[in-house]
């Protein structure tokens, strides 16, 4: 695809992030510390091989993936799950559908504009994070 998510994309706002960590099953104090971060990610990508690193003063993930291939997710993210992902293009969206023992879970990246949009879907709840390029 033509869409360059490279770069350093710092935290601007999220929606119903809550609701998404409640789908999860994330516990309550974890739940509060999360709402207050402001998280930043890397990404590099090198035609449809990506990595894209999250981090903040809480919890960093990481992962690696090149796209149409599934992968592991072995438990680095907020909730410590295992899931089997694979990531795909949807025009210019990076679409991720996670296997697992959650239902309905996955994400999808893309840009608008000087922003990186983030939605994160679990059992019938979405969070839509937003960060601007640095």
């Amino acid at each position: 695809m033509s869409v360059d998510f490279n770069g350093t994309w710092n935290f601007v706002r999220s929606e119903n992030f809550e609701g998404y960590m409640l789908a999860l099953g994330i516990d309550f104090a974890t739940r509060k510390i999360a709402n207050l971060l402001k998280p930043q990610k890397v990404i590099k990508q090198e035609k449809d091989f990506f990595s894209i690193r999250t981090t903040s003063t809480f919890r960093n993930y990481f992962v690696e993936f090149k796209i149409g291939e599934e992968f592991d997710e072995d438990g680095k993210g907020l909730d410590n799950r295992k899931c089997r992902s694979v990531v795909i293009w949807d025009n210019d969206k990076l679409v991720c559908t996670q296997n697992g023992e959650k239902k309905n879970r996955g994400w999808s990246h893309w840009i608008e504009g000087d922003e990186l949009y983030l939605e994160l879907r679990c059992e019938g709840q979405t969070s839509t994070q937003v960060f601007k390029r640095a």
